[in-house]
């Protein structure tokens, strides 16, 4: 009886302590957050995707460059916009479509997240895979002569691998090797031209200064080198980050406004290093 009793009330103290080692354990364990924000970092896509079932509302604005006061500082130059929607399929995979006012672009746009970094390190890092797919809609003698056109002509491909880390709560990184194809690309003489195929690199970080407010920084680097006399210029941005539970705001100076990440990197011909800058903005929506 005696033992029974002891038995019992061993029982009934250690139970509550084991299940408390394993919430521990599992929480360790668990996937970390909010390695960044939104699924953007300025420009370039982040390893973050949308919960299953949330819908994204993306606005990106890009004035003009930096001149003087005349167009004040870029604000009453031609601009750049995009809109997109973003859908959380799963709580890995996302699907996308979005429109952009220059060169009147569509794309579709999708993103898988591989790996999900652990908080006890077990997995240090998180991967995604990011791709999309855009149709050109300018006039069909944009794309050469129109007797060689072809609707294949306006389409160009993006697919890139994102590998991240969260260090800590204030410090995140990413870099991203990205393959670029277009069907069909600018050709001046035989011997002046951009290639088809390109491959390029990306890297982006994200420092929290205060509660959910961010310095966030990207740079990309065509690898390719084109049969031109002037090579694309590398892209560099530097911004403010401010997110809530349902909102992410960014604003930020760059030297790229093209917003579609295929033709930031081929066709950039503003040089950073000459003071070849403008402002731009994204806004994201959770719903």
């Amino acid at each position: 009886m005696k033992r029974s009793l002891i038995f019992l009330l061993l029982t009934t103290f250690l139970a509550p302590l084991s299940a408390q080692e394993a919430a521990k354990a599992e929480d360790k364990s668990a996937p970390v957050r909010f390695t960044f924000e939104t699924g953007i970092l300025i420009d370039n896509q982040t390893v973050a995707t949308p919960y299953k079932g949330g819908l994204e509302l993306q606005i990106h604005h890009r004035f003009s460059l930096i001149e003087n006061y005349h167009n004040l500082f870029g604000i009453y130059g031609a601009a750049n916009t995009r809109l997109g929607l973003n859908y959380g399929i799963t709580d890995r995979i996302m699907l996308g479509i979005g429109t952009t006012k220059d060169y009147k672009l569509q794309d579709i746009q999708w993103k898988y997240l591989l790996l999900r970094q652990k908080e006890d390190n077990s997995m240090p890092v998180s991967l995604s895979y990011y791709g999309n797919l855009v149709l050109d809609l300018q006039r069909k003698e944009v794309f050469g002569p129109v007797a060689s056109y072809k609707d294949l002509h306006r389409l160009s491909f993006f697919n890139q691998l994102i590998l991240a880390r969260k260090f800590n709560d204030v410090f995140s990184l990413q870099v991203a090797p990205s393959v670029i194809y277009f069907n069909a690309v600018p050709q001046y003489t035989n011997e002046l031209r951009y290639k088809n195929l390109n491959f390029g690199i990306s890297a982006g970080a994200k420092a929290t200064v205060v509660g959910s407010q961010s310095i966030i920084i990207e740079y990309d680097q065509l690898l390719t080198k084109q049969d031109l006399e002037e090579q694309p210029k590398p892209n560099l941005s530097l911004g403010w980050e401010i997110g809530t539970a349902t909102h992410a705001f960014q604003v930020f100076v760059a030297n790229y406004s093209q917003i579609i990440y295929q033709r930031n990197l081929l066709f950039n011909t503003n040089d950073f290093t000459k003071g070849d800058y403008l402002v731009g903005f994204n806004i994201t929506v959770r719903f």
